[in-house]
């Protein structure tokens, strides 16, 4: 296969052109063939003297694309190498933005073909850049390519610095949003990311704190997400969800009504409460793919947990059977899961038939389950593919 060596300072762009023409037109024959590569080069020849960067960034990138599943890895990296150090000779930051954007849109439009070398390709590119906003187009770009592409796992590590990043690229509220919705949507690819997915997912619903009643109204749907999530996941127990006006609005929603309804009774009321609204919103549970068995269970260890919150720290074992709805045998089981849940901090008097809990444990334990930003984003064990980081 072609090898690119470029021989000159210009070369390099030439070289690109002509190797990928040349495999493009490979299987034509030499009349045919012949004459459409000189076009090529001819054309990339004319923008590399106008100083035209931005038309030869598009024809080099349309032209590798043609044939990029014909390269190998090392071919195609080679190839985006020289395209991507155009970047570098732009005239002006507005064409550092649109030479990005041409670079960026063709990388991420294959994504399943060398996805993961795709992804390398973006972050390499984002190391050349200084412009902080073009940074941030190309980040966003990753983020996409790592899911239609089946590679989050390369992006994941990124995330703990996605502070540092906010302020290195100082973008709106609304590239904020964007941001914050591209990771949660990352994250949800994993499912021992569900807290991860759901924090990111709180920072976006954050965003529209100030919005009038039509901006809001964008948020719904996550909004809806968000409380399904929060309730599926069994090993998250607290929320900032009430606080927020993209989720409050749904209270008086007529559709969604019955979801703002279920969040309430899972942050604030016990079992008894969830029973009455099952009774009521069969569909409701239905349609948001929530399963019974499994509402009841998270329902029983917060139920438990308000219980001991609000006793003097001693709480009978008939109290927690008649508020877990249980057997008598079953009490020091949902204690136990409790416990192992780290929900709540106590001891079992068998003798007397009594728990005793320590009340700052209990409060200190379900704080410690909030959706926070501390350490949140520090769990994940993907490994970044080599080379694969952004600086």
């Amino acid at each position: 296969m072609t090898t690119i060596v470029p021989t000159s300072e210009e070369d390099p762009f030439l070289a690109v052109v002509q190797f990928t023409s040349q495999l493009a037109w490979a299987d034509a024959g030499p009349e045919a063939a012949e004459p459409e590569i000189s076009r090529l080069c001819r054309e990339a020849e004319e923008s590399i003297v106008a100083g035209k960067r931005l038309e030869l960034a598009s024809l080099m990138v349309t032209s590798a694309e043609l044939v990029s599943s014909k390269m190998s890895e090392k071919d195609l990296e080679c190839t985006y190498t020289i395209i991507c150090s155009l970047v570098k000779n732009a005239n002006s930051p507005e064409d550092v933005l649109e030479t990005v954007k041409a670079i960026s849109s063709k990388v991420v439009q294959q994504p399943n073909d060398k996805a993961s070398l795709r992804l390398k390709i973006l972050f390499n590119l984002y190391n050349l850049l200084d412009h902080p906003y073009a940074r941030f187009q190309v980040y966003m770009k990753s983020l996409t390519l790592a899911v239609e592409g089946k590679v989050t796992e390369y992006v994941v590590p990124s995330f703990k610095k996605i502070d540092n990043f906010l302020k290195e690229w100082n973008v709106d509220t609304k590239d904020q949003r964007e941001l914050f919705l591209a990771i949660a949507n990352v994250l949800r690819e994993n499912k021992s990311l569900v807290k991860e997915s759901l924090n990111f997912l709180t920072k976006y619903l954050a965003t529209f704190s100030n919005e009038d009643a039509q901006v809001l109204g964008e948020a719904k749907e996550e909004a809806v997400r968000a409380v399904i999530e929060f309730v599926k996941a069994s090993s998250i127990f607290q929320c900032d969800l009430l606080d927020l006006p993209a989720v409050a609005q749904l209270e008086k929603d007529a559709k969604y009504a019955p979801v703002y309804q279920l969040l309430k009774i899972f942050l604030t009321q016990r079992l008894n409460a969830y029973s009455e609204f099952k009774a009521a919103n069969s569909e409701c549970l239905q349609s948001c793919g929530l399963v019974d068995e499994d509402c009841v269970t998270k329902m029983r260890l917060l139920s438990l947990v308000d219980l001991a919150s609000h006793e003097s720290g001693k709480i009978p074992y008939t109290s927690i059977k008649d508020t877990l709805q249980v057997k008598e045998e079953e009490v020091e089981l949902w204690i136990v899961k409790a416990i192992t849940a780290k929900l709540i901090d106590c001891k079992m008097d068998q003798m007397n038939q009594v728990v005793i809990d320590n009340i700052g444990n209990v409060i200190s334990t379900i704080e410690s389950n909030k959706v926070t930003e501390e350490g949140s984003q520090s769990s994940s064990s993907a490994a970044p593919l080599q080379g694969l980081s952004v600086r």
